[in-house]
């Protein structure tokens, strides 16, 4: 994903390709064939794609898929939940970027264990029943730091993505680490990886021998899916597509952000970026919305639940079913499902703060919106209706108001028609009606049809639903399924709007309304020889008014039973399909089978509430436990759901403080921290200073860094002036012999761009009168806020390359030569702590100590916590204890009160574990996200605070509230969590 702040081109492609196969085999790749790097296992399944479609075994596929980070989310088992949620909503296809700064602290060292058991995800994603989209990069963006590019990297020489020599054997590397992993995966040796992203929006600056490369090692590592890459901004006519020429790929794709990322003004904001139409790039390959936007970052912090706002609902139904009908996509990719939390040092700072909720359809605290149901009713339209697999633009009906607008496609093979229905206007807001003049395959029809503004529908006519013939509807259908001998379907529409639906039958059938107002008539139709068999008997219309849920029972007329299920957007959100159940009532279906005549299912419930269940089934198991149910006219079971148990959480109390800072004492030993000697860098942007001052020269690549800087005083220094680099939200703390001189902002990503800012980060400091003394020795104590390191988008080292650290220090008064050390995390690329990672710690004097450990001995700390604070770093901790109600999904966050503060940051470390930063300079978020696993639900917790304050400051209280609370969930176990010793 990239957020490029201009307004995208939307350009179509010179010419498309000829096609070439109907169908393309993996076993035609013009890529070099697998080798015995890993050893091939017997395939079990077989990817193809043509024109229309991906296919497995011959199966045509619609991929319905969501991005998901793993790295966001530093709690294993809670990916299940998540996951369980994606199918939940009908999603068939899990997207992961795979992030090579998070699992690789210095070059050539991996960690593939704990929280980056990428084996585990691969394992989970499966059981939870998705096919799965790898995007190993090597660069990923996605708004992490460096891309997903290692820190480390910015110290090899040659450009990075490219076919520089350094550059090309470390992303090898990392490849021939990952892939592996990703092939034994692969749905061909029986996993459940489809499809393999090369690199990420490579768009400009673009080298294609390196793009022919990655594939080459891709397939020498065992990948045999298809390759495929997501082309940025609309295909723009200046983007490198990868459709054709060295380094294509097999399946490109497009990435489409209509909306924009204007949160402040979601009310306003309707497709700034254009229509958010995917384009075709290929003959021989599908439509691909590799990303299409599912949600918005924060440009102007005005807080995660507006960007859900700015693409809600209305955009979706707007936007995803136009795309759906105007492009013939069949393969879908939304940025994000759920986006999670920027723990540690994981954040890229010139876009994002800790909170990556992008506005989501599952919240940051896994939480579902009404985006989720948004999403159901679509994902589950997409499942039910296999038409839709192959289409081919169509006449669409003619509209007597010209308000109205139609698209239409149709399955030429089956001739079941696809007409979308919306606003010619497309921002229209106003409420408008037309009569649809439509010729189906089952004869010609007037269709009444209402539109409010910015929605859309998606209707269908000539439809073989199950052993049921649909004429048409101008109710959308959200699913179907057959059980017992009898079909069931759900269709919808908007509350208070008129509804018609029309079944063919060879008799006049029996229509029984079991609930609702639904009127029922039925008409012979004369025998027409240029209609299919069949379809030349009568029409059942049913008639009504979309208001809570009406039933209807049809039955004979030459057809097997149906149920019908006719209701609002609201009332279709309620239903679930699960394996051969259709679930209506509680939070959350996560699965459901059938064994003999009993159903199990496992739920979650917010409340105690009705379930009933439609299916096969005569007895009901819900999360092991018996539910007592009865028979209704549906005939389905309807039985009662207990609702969770009430939680209450502890007061935080018992805070002990204390103060550090130490290093800006002259008299502080910094004989153990690393001397700044080094005379030559990588980086393009070379230091003002006469040695390199750069920490990522000196392995420390995250977090705080300490400088200090001796010189001979002359008594007539009268100012210190430095430039350091800190990224967006960052800034410097000076002192000059432990005498606080004050702050500074720190140089950022935009001061890269051309032409180069000469004077990045500057800071102008008075010394004091007197504070040096002439011939003697001064101290210069220097805190950097390091916030993470700039992104990769547009393959420029002079942005990946930009410093971090210091990178001009002048002393007005003086000429004396200052040495210097630099200290930061603790051993540097040689992590003292592999659990937690290399983006979890910075060089912090408590952090390089263990203050933010469990059982630090901190019994001769302060009582109390610290109500006022000076410039400089102050700890406080406390602890506390759960026992949270078992088989309860109860979400925890630490809340902030009061305005959000200003002057100083806070770093949050729960049980050792950075979860992320605090303060007005940051961003507007208060709640931060505590993840059970690394929350201990049944016993002891540790919570650290680490505040670094500019100026004196009175730092925000803080509790613990549950933002949620659910009977259900999933089993989360402990992460491993060392503690002080």
């Amino acid at each position: 994903m990239n957020v490029r702040p201009v307004r995208r081109l939307k350009v179509r492609l010179l010419a498309l390709l000829a096609a070439v196969t109907a169908t393309l085999a993996l076993a035609v790749s013009p890529l070099s064939p697998p080798t015995t790097a890993v050893a091939a296992a017997a395939p079990r399944h077989r990817v193809t794609y043509d024109h229309y479609s991906v296919s497995i075994d011959g199966q045509r596929v619609l991929l319905r898929s969501a991005e998901f980070h793993y790295f966001r989310l530093p709690s294993p088992d809670l990916w299940r939940d998540v996951l369980e949620k994606y199918r939940s909503a009908g999603f068939n296809t899990v997207s992961i970027y795979f992030d090579w700064a998070y699992h690789s602290p210095k070059a050539g060292e991996y960690d593939f264990t704990g929280v980056r058991d990428v084996d585990r995800l691969l394992t989970i994603a499966q059981q939870a029943g998705l096919y799965v989209i790898a995007r190993p990069g090597p660069y990923i963006n996605a708004e992490t730091t460096g891309g997903g590019f290692p820190a480390w990297l910015k110290n090899v020489p040659g450009r990075a993505r490219t076919s520089a020599p350094g550059y090309t054997a470390a992303y090898r590397d990392w490849l021939g680490h990952i892939d592996p992993i990703l092939a034994r995966h692969q749905i061909t040796r029986g996993g459940s990886v489809i499809l393999y992203n090369v690199e990420n929006e490579y768009a400009e600056a673009t080298d294609a021998a390196y793009m022919e490369d990655i594939q080459n090692k891709a397939r020498a590592d065992g990948i045999d899916v298809p390759t495929m890459t997501n082309d940025c901004c609309d295909a723009a006519s200046w983007t490198s597509t990868w459709a054709s020429g060295q380094g294509a790929v097999q399946i490109p794709g497009v990435d489409d952000y209509p909306q924009g990322f204007d949160c402040a003004n979601a009310d306003t904001s309707w497709g700034p970026w254009g229509a958010g139409l995917t384009e075709r790039l290929r003959e021989d390959a599908p439509v691909f919305a590799a990303e299409y936007q599912g949600g918005s970052i924060d440009q102007q912090n005005a807080g995660f639940d507006k960007c859900r706002e700015l693409t809600g609902p209305k955009y979706m139904k707007f936007f995803y079913k136009s795309n759906l009908i105007e492009s013939g996509a069949t393969a879908f990719n939304y940025y994000m499902g759920f986006g999670g939390t920027n723990w540690g040092w994981l954040a890229q700072p010139n876009d994002v703060y800790t909170s990556y909720d992008y506005g989501s359809a599952i919240t940051e605290n896994r939480l579902l919106s009404d985006k989720y149901d948004e999403f159901k009713r679509q994902n589950l339209f997409l499942a039910s209706v296999a038409p839709l697999t192959r289409t081919d633009p169509a006449t669409a009906p003619a509209s007597s108001n010209q308000a109205i607008e139609t698209v239409a496609r149709v399955n030429t093979g089956t001739r079941t028609q696809f007409v979308l229905v919306r606003h010619s206007d497309h921002a229209a807001t106003t409420d408008d009606s037309a009569t649809l003049d439509w010729t189906t395959p089952d004869g010609r029809y007037q269709v009444p049809v209402r539109v409010e503004g910015r929605d859309a529908k998606v209707l269908i006519a000539g439809y073989d639903l199950g052993g049921q013939r649909l004429v048409w509807s101008n109710s959308e259908l959200m699913t179907h399924t057959v059980s017992a001998g009898r079909d069931i379907a759900v269709l919808y529409g908007t509350d208070g709007t008129q509804g018609s639906t029309v079944l063919r039958y060879s008799s006049r059938p029996t229509v029984k309304v079991l609930q609702g107002s639904v009127k029922a008539s039925y008409s012979p139709r004369p025998i027409d020889p240029g209609l299919p068999p069949g379809s030349s008997s009568g029409d059942l219309r049913l008639d009504y008014t979309h208001s809570g849920l009406a039933r209807v029972l049809i039955s004979g007329g030459g057809r097997r039973p149906l149920l019908l299920l006719l209701g609002t957007d609201a009332e279709a959100a309620k239903f679930w399909q699960a394996g051969p159940l259709l679930v209506r009532g509680t939070s959350l279906v996560r699965s459901a089978t059938v064994r003999g005549q009993t159903a199990y299912v496992r739920a979650d419930t917010a409340k105690a509430e009705d379930v009933e269940v439609f299916g096969d089934a005569h007895r009901l198991v819900v999360n092991g436990s018996p539910v007592r149910t009865r028979p209704t006219a549906s005939g389905s079971l309807l039985g009662t759901l207990p609702g969770p148990e009430a939680v209450r959480l502890p007061a935080l109390t018992g805070w002990r403080s204390k103060a550090e800072s130490p290093e800006t004492r002259p008299a502080f030993d910094d004989s153990g921290w690393t001397a700044a000697t080094k005379t030559t860098t990588e980086s393009p942007l070379k230091p003002k200073t006469p040695t390199v001052l750069y920490a990522d020269d000196y392995g420390y690549h995250y977090g705080d860094v300490w400088y200090r800087g001796r010189f001979t005083g002359t008594g007539a220094e009268t100012k210190v002036s430095l430039n350091a680099f800190t990224g967006k939200r960052g800034s410097y703390l000076v002192w000059l012999n432990g005498r606080y001189l004050g702050s500074a902002a720190g140089g950022v990503e935009a001061d890269a761009d051309a032409p180069v800012n000469p004077a990045p980060g500057r800071g102008d400091f008075t010394i004091p009168a007197g504070l040096v003394k002439a011939g003697q020795q001064a101290v210069l104590s220097v805190l950097v806020e390091n916030q993470g390191h700039n992104d990769d988008w547009i393959a420029d080292d002079n942005r990946f390359k930009q410093p971090r650290g210091l990178y001009a220090v002048t002393v007005t008064g003086s000429d004396a030569p200052i040495s210097w050390r630099i200290q930061g995390a603790k051993g540097g690329e040689n992590l003292t702590d592999p659990t937690r990672g290399p983006l979890n710690n910075g060089g912090l004097y408590g952090e390089r100590a263990g203050w933010h450990l469990p059982a630090y001995p901190d019994g001769t700390w302060k009582t109390g916590a610290a109500t006022k604070v000076t410039p400089g770093v102050t700890w406080q901790r406390t602890s506390f204890r759960l026992d949270l109600p078992k088989g309860q999904d109860v979400p925890i966050a630490l809340r902030f009160g009061g305005p959000v503060g200003q002057g100083y940051r806070v770093q949050i470390f729960l049980n050792g574990w950075n979860l992320g930063q605090y303060g007005g300079d940051i961003g507007p978020q208060t709640d931060f996200t505590l993840p059970a696993g690394l929350l201990r639900q049944h016993g002891g917790n540790t919570l650290a605070l680490a505040i670094v304050a500019r100026a004196d400051a009175t730092p925000a209280p803080v509790s613990l509230v549950a933002l949620g609370n659910e009977r259900g969930g999933v089993p989360v176990s402990d992460v491993p969590s060392p503690s002080f010793r």
